[in-house]
């Protein structure tokens, strides 16, 4: 049974007493019958009383909606402040921006942040941050540049990891979106950020930081493949044999031990975070199957865990959960009972008192966006994460 999200659950109930107050309007509009006398008048007014009492104890005192399997309260509690710590501390005109060594990075923070607020259940039109979406949305597709490429390049010098990730969030938002006009505004813009990332790809099927790089590395390619399969979910054409290039680039980066390297060309080892990245975009895929992904799995098993006792030596900790929260609630329910609990009440005893987490030192907006995507996926909410 899917979950929906507290926001979505809360407007259902109040849509449901709304629907209440109708009905009780229509029972007491009506003209009382002119043969009603005396006593029988009285009872019969009587019981109509009763009735619209005890009727209306409902709308007054309703029941809290159910959590799902493995979503504690203090988990809720958790996301609850994490999601209103983003809403606070988006920029007047819909941006997030970090303060990290990193640089400020707009469009990435900004679609991290917006793919928090989906993935609760909110749209540019519904739930109790909906204005938040619909502003994030109007930034991002200010940001989308007549080259299709969506950055702000005065501010992101490596202008393709948040394309990548604009590139997500606008998919994901494009089939929830009623008004027709600004659908054709998203629409266009996925349009030409595949294009742009199409026309962009490596001879060996990777991307780099920028769209001329004409090179390519493991984490911008995972960024980009994401992306486009959020874009091809939605409806928008992605050319095939940029899909089949783009997984043939994770094929070449595999390595013996069933981790992915940061390069096609295999130096340097295997990376734990980006072989997580490398499963999800398998399953995003339908290729869970090939044996390359399976050994993967394996791998980040062992080398990422469950958030708990494990390491992170390997450095990009919230980066490596973002994709190992994905990879265990996509590959099945033993996975993520194995991973979700643990994960969970980490982030809820590092979670700080203003309700963000600051993320692998690129800051707050960053580590409290991925932190409550990965608390909140069980609820289901986003078609690319949705089993």
């Amino acid at each position: 049974m899917m979950h929906l999200p507290p926001t979505v659950q809360r407007l259902s109930f109040r849509r449901k007493a709304a629907l209440r107050e109708q009905r009780h309007s229509r029972i007491f509009s009506g003209p009382v019958q002119a043969g009603l006398r005396g006593v029988v008048y009285s009872s019969v007014l009587g019981l109509l009383v009763f009735a619209q009492l005890w009727l209306a104890v409902p709308a007054r005192a309703q029941v809290p909606p159910a959590l799902p399997p493995l979503v504690t309260p203090e988990a809720q509690a958790a996301i609850d402040r994490g999601l209103e710590y983003l809403a606070r501390t988006q920029s007047r005109e819909g941006a997030w921006r970090e303060q990290g060594y990193m640089g400020s990075y707009p469009v990435a923070m900004t679609a991290l942040a917006g793919l928090a607020l989906l993935c609760n259940g909110n749209t540019m039109t519904q739930g109790k941050y909906a204005p938040n979406v619909s502003r994030a949305a109007n930034f991002l597709l200010g940001c989308s540049g007549p080259t299709g490429l969506i950055s702000r390049i005065e501010e992101e010098g490596r202008s393709m990891h948040g394309h990548g990730f604009a590139m997500l969030f606008l998919g994901e938002l494009y089939g929830m979106e009623d008004d027709a006009e600004r659908q054709a505004k998203i629409k266009r813009a996925l349009y030409g950020a595949v294009t742009l990332t199409s026309r962009s790809q490596s001879r060996k099927g990777g991307w780099l930081y920028t769209p001329d790089a004409q090179d390519d590395e493991g984490s911008v390619t995972v960024t980009q493949l994401q992306g486009l399969r959020s874009a091809r979910n939605a409806g928008i054409a992605v050319p095939k044999q940029t899909i089949d290039k783009a997984l043939k680039y994770l094929d070449l980066s595999a390595l013996p031990d069933g981790g992915i390297a940061y390069k096609a060309d295999r130096q340097g080892g295997s990376r734990p975070p980006i072989t997580a990245a490398a499963v999800v975009c398998w399953y995003n895929a339908g290729d869970h199957e090939n044996p390359l992904c399976r050994k993967a799995l394996q791998y980040i098993k062992d080398r990422i865990g469950r958030g708990d006792s494990r390491g992170g030596n390997w450095g990009h900790y919230f980066y490596a959960h973002l994709y190992m929260a994905q990879a265990m609630w996509l590959s099945g329910e033993e996975n993520w009972r194995w991973y979700y609990p643990a994960m969970r009440d980490k982030l809820i005893a590092t979670q700080a008192a203003d309700g963000s987490w600051d993320g692998d030192q690129v800051g707050k907006v960053y580590g409290t966006a991925i932190a409550t995507i990965i608390l909140q996926m069980p609820y289901n909410a986003t078609p690319i994460m949705q089993r």
